[in-house]
């Protein structure tokens, strides 16, 4: 029975995985073929990079890669520095209202982002921040779920060791950075990993706050890109997608035991 129950876990796994990936081989095999060939599947068929060519030339990539990097790292920056802040005062300062300040916080995480995409827009539309990367940015400078990992993480780790560090003389941003952040490693890459894919992947607030591709990110880029007015041509929107998608997939091919390690530590499942 277990041997059964076994077999058809791994058969469901399996078919679930070729699920997921059929896509991404379908832009690969269309991206690297001739048009005649998107739809139609031969061992025989030529191999041509003329549709990376033909996406690089009509969409100003290299500008939506480089909108896409500086919002992604200034997001996650700003993100390390006020969740770790955060999380730190949670886990171990004595403070009136700290219960109901973490309760505050675990409600954020049900609050679905799409909810304030208009009071959010009029906010940045006062202060002039539409079509900028602190525009894209600002809504996600602070994240409950960091908040709330970090302060799970900070509460593990054993006070004997700040009161050392006090000691020894370490104020209190030295105690979080001498102490916490190394033991909290695992944590802050496994939520790296998460902040970077959700913003490198994020869509609808980009696509609202953004004009122009001065600030448009890849995704919009692509939106546009592909748009049916721009004209359908399946094998150059594969390839402009897996131009977009590119830097991404290479960074987990290359890192994905730690990727996998980082989430297995940090207790996200």
């Amino acid at each position: 029975m277990n041997k059964l129950t076994h077999s058809l876990s791994a058969v469901a796994a399996w078919s679930l995985g070729l699920i997921w990936i059929l896509p991404l081989l379908y832009a690969f095999w269309a991206a690297f073929h001739p048009a005649e060939f998107a739809t139609r599947f031969s061992l025989l068929a030529p191999l041509t990079l003329e549709h990376f060519y033909t996406a690089w030339e009509q969409a100003p990539f290299v500008r939506y890669m480089i909108n896409t990097l500086a919002i992604t790292l200034l997001i996650l920056s700003c993100q390390l520095v006020l969740c770790t802040l955060a999380g730190y005062a949670l886990a171990r300062l004595p403070f009136l209202g700290r219960g109901l300040v973490f309760g505050l916080i675990l409600l954020q995480l049900m609050v679905v982002p799409e909810i304030l995409i208009v009071e959010n827009y009029q906010t940045l539309a006062s202060i002039g921040a539409v079509d900028t990367y602190l525009g894209v940015a600002l809504p996600y400078l602070a994240s409950a779920f960091g908040i709330f990992l970090l302060r799970q993480t900070f509460k593990t780790i054993p006070q004997e060791l700040e009161d050392a560090a006090r000691l020894e003389g370490c104020s209190t941003l030295g105690v979080i950075w001498k102490v916490y952040v190394p033991l909290a490693k695992p944590t802050y890459l496994a939520f790296a990993l998460v902040s970077i894919s959700y913003h490198w992947n994020n869509f609808l607030w980009p696509l609202v706050i953004t004009n122009t591709s001065a600030s448009r990110p890849l995704t919009v880029g692509m939106a546009i890109f592909g748009a049916p007015e721009s004209g359908v041509d399946w094998s150059v929107i594969c390839a402009g997608t897996l131009i977009a998608v590119g830097p991404l997939l290479i960074l987990f091919l290359v890192f994905q035991r730690q990727f996998v390690q980082s989430f297995m530590r940090a207790g996200i499942k």
